[in-house]
């Protein structure tokens, strides 16, 4: 069966994705089931996203609950779930205004939208420039692209929206020779992600954030894979206690459901973007913004950022003995329940032998598996992914 409907998806969906060649049908807590009832570990929840595990029946009941009354209504009315979402996630986040997105991509460009219209308040000019890091990945939207730092996503595309530069992550000096008076934001992921699983230093965030401030230029940072709980803290930066101006957030915010969000300070909320400046038709709908009400309602109750904290340090011990065994492993990074081994080269059979072995993994670039489990792994479940990656790395 799983043959003939990987036979049909390639007859009918556009190719972009080398898909691996099974069809998952079912998922249950940290297990995924292909149609034919094949058991996998799941270490890659649907790329960061489903953070409170598979079938979480309050979750479930929640979003059948609010589809059996109310769906969309578009933003020109009002719905309850969505101001009660806005509520929560200013309350986490720490954050004063939210606008609701329908992807992480769609949060990015919201925020550059944001970013530009707050200089040209001020100056009335449109000449402004991003300094955005290398490495980085933001989406696959035009204005996602022009400041991801990877130029095979973006040479096909060009040109792009110009006036970004780009900067090394932790790397202060080159950012500080790239600003200008023109200079109206710099944007990093506060972990970066696709780019490799490169955490940003902490004294690197502190010394952008007092650059930002001393030429009210303005931070923004992507927390759309790193935020939600994954580094054991709501969002990343908190860590660290550098608040950005923006900060953009998405895939775990809804565990599935397609919705992302950019917030701002309600200084820049209030010298940026007004009405007609902006909008979506999906965005912030009552099921979408249920979705959220009803994961930030369970973290707190599910106590998701102890189980992270408990959990990554041993997931940490274990990543670095598999690297201190194994000479072709380089070594082991991230953050939380980010992680990545780096090897000394292309990791794709091993995953491929993983998934045969029932273990999902991605990688982030072609020399790094990436770790980025569902939050409520548990220790046992630790145990198993590193005994059936063994496995994989001994074939």
């Amino acid at each position: 069966m799983m043959k003939q409907y990987i036979e049909e998806a390639e007859k009918v969906l556009l190719h972009t994705y080398n898909r691996y060649q099974i069809v998952l049908d079912r998922g249950d807590g940290v297990h995924l089931y292909d149609l034919d009832g094949k058991e996998y570990l799941d270490f890659a929840s649907g790329i960061a996203v489903f953070a409170l595990g598979y079938n979480n029946k309050a979750y479930n009941d929640a979003l059948k609950a609010q589809i059996d009354k109310l769906i969309h209504t578009s933003n020109y009315y009002y719905n309850v779930p969505a101001v009660e979402a806005a509520k929560k996630i200013k309350k986490v986040s720490g954050m004063d205004r939210v606008f609701f997105t329908n992807s992480g991509a769609e949060a990015v460009e919201g925020a550059i939208k944001a970013a530009r219209k707050y200089a040209y308040l001020k100056d009335g000019t449109t000449d402004h420039e991003i300094i955005a890091m290398e490495h980085s990945f933001h989406g696959r939207t035009f204005g996602a692209l022009s400041v991801t730092g990877n130029p095979k996503y973006r040479e096909a595309f060009e040109p792009m929206i110009g006036n970004v530069k780009f900067a090394g992550m932790n790397d202060f000096e080159s950012v500080k020779e790239l600003v200008n008076e023109k200079t109206c934001a710099i944007i990093f992921e506060t972990v970066q992600g696709e780019g490799g699983i490169f955490p940003a230093a902490g004294e690197f965030m502190e010394q952008v954030k007092a650059l930002c401030e001393e030429r009210d230029i303005l931070l923004i940072l992507d927390e759309i894979q790193c935020g939600m709980g994954r580094t054991g803290y709501m969002y990343a930066w908190q860590k660290y206690g550098v608040k950005p101006d923006i900060m953009t957030t998405a895939k775990a915010l809804g565990c599935g459901v397609p919705v992302g969000a950019f917030l701002l300070t309600e200084k820049v909320a209030a010298n940026s973007l007004s009405s007609g400046d902006h909008g979506t038709t999906y965005g912030g709908n009552p099921l979408a913004a249920a979705a959220v009400s009803k994961v930030l309602d369970l973290f707190e109750e599910e106590h998701i950022l102890d189980n992270v904290n408990a959990v990554a340090p041993y997931l940490e011990r274990k990543l670095d003995a598999l690297a201190e065994k194994y000479s072709f492993i380089k070594t082991r990074r991230g953050a939380g329940l980010m992680q990545g081994l780096v090897f000394d080269r292309p990791v794709g059979e091993v995953i491929q032998r993983a998934l045969e072995n029932g273990l999902i993994l991605i990688n982030a670039g072609p020399d790094i598996i990436r770790f980025v489990p569902p939050l409520i792994i548990s220790k046992e479940d630790v145990d198993a992914m590193t005994g059936i990656l063994e496995k994989s790395l001994e074939q």
